[in-house]
């Protein structure tokens, strides 16, 4: 951190490349004019999915504040986080097990279990943080959605689902956004299994309420995590498997990500193995929208 300068005195220029992607930036900035346009730069270290490996996780709590005030200018541009199935192992109701009808699912900290077990989830800490805006207003923050998270353990494993962790519910939490539409999750950086390029799963509900009492979501959607911060966590012991599998895919050629290589949902990376790791995304949706992701179950 700075001593004299804080990232959110930087201004917007500053913050839209490393919250949305410069994909993102360009096209939202596309009403600005040009000068906006060379304010945010060429420098691929600024932009999303960046890693500051050996930095503590950084705390970016203006910079939604920021991008959700940008205006109305950038209203049309705004396109809505691409929608992404839910996998196999949703934990919604759909399939079976519902995790969001289970009192205590309302938490920041999804490491352990909660009612009956008590387990923790292993691994190198990691602190989720989804910026939800509001696609209608201009990317306006959007307070009072709830956003329900969850992802495979340090073995690749689901919890409610795979051999051995079936009567678990670790890694799964719901919280509802504040007044800059940020959420935040304490976890565990997932492993990596065959087939897939490390993610979280996320959807987006209109409420807390619409989000544990049965209704759709509004969007479905997966965090890609940047590979240098990947390659950093898998070196502590207990990952040994993810390095295999890191060897053998790529966020080109994942089934997910492969349509725009993951640009839209490279979430943005800060911290060490040592410390912890902190990831963001932020998340345009529609308000009004259904997620078309609940109504099919698709790959991992």
């Amino acid at each position: 951190m700075r001593d004299e300068q804080h990232d959110h005195d930087l201004g917007l220029a500053h913050d839209l490349p490393r919250l949305l992607g410069r994909r993102r930036v360009l096209a939202i900035l596309g009403g600005l004019g040009a000068a906006a346009i060379v304010g945010c730069g060429d420098d691929e270290g600024a932009t999303a999915g960046s890693s500051t490996t050996g930095a503590a996780p950084s705390s970016t709590g203006a910079t939604a504040t920021t991008v959700a005030s940008t205006g109305t200018s950038a209203a049309t541009d705004c396109a809505p986080i691409p929608e992404d199935t839910a996998g196999p192992f949703p934990g919604d109701g759909r399939n079976g097990p519902n995790v969001l009808a289970e009192s205590g699912v309302v938490r920041r900290d999804i490491t352990s279990s909660f009612g009956s077990s008590g387990t923790v989830a292993e691994g190198v800490p990691l602190t989720i943080q989804l910026v939800a805006l509001d696609t209608t207003s201009g990317c306006r923050a959007l307070p009072g959605a709830a956003v329900y998270v969850w992802h495979c353990d340090r073995e690749g494993r689901y919890s409610m689902y795979s051999e051995g962790v079936e009567g678990e519910n670790y890694l799964r939490g719901v919280q509802e956004t504040d007044g800059s539409g940020r959420v935040t999750f304490e976890s565990i950086f997932p492993g990596a299994y065959s087939g897939r390029w490390p993610h979280i799963h996320f959807e987006v509900y209109e409420s807390l309420d619409a989000a544990t009492g049965g209704s759709n979501p509004i969007a479905t959607s997966q965090i890609a995590l940047p590979e240098d911060v990947c390659d950093e966590a898998y070196m502590v012991g207990g990952y040994e498997p993810s390095i295999r599998t890191m060897a053998q895919t790529s966020l080109a050629s994942d089934m997910v990500f492969a349509d725009d290589g993951g640009a839209s949902q490279l979430g943005s990376a800060s911290g060490s193995s040592e410390a912890g790791f902190a990831v963001e995304l932020v998340v345009p949706v529609d308000p009004a929208a259904v997620s078309t992701g609940r109504t099919a179950v698709g790959p991992p």
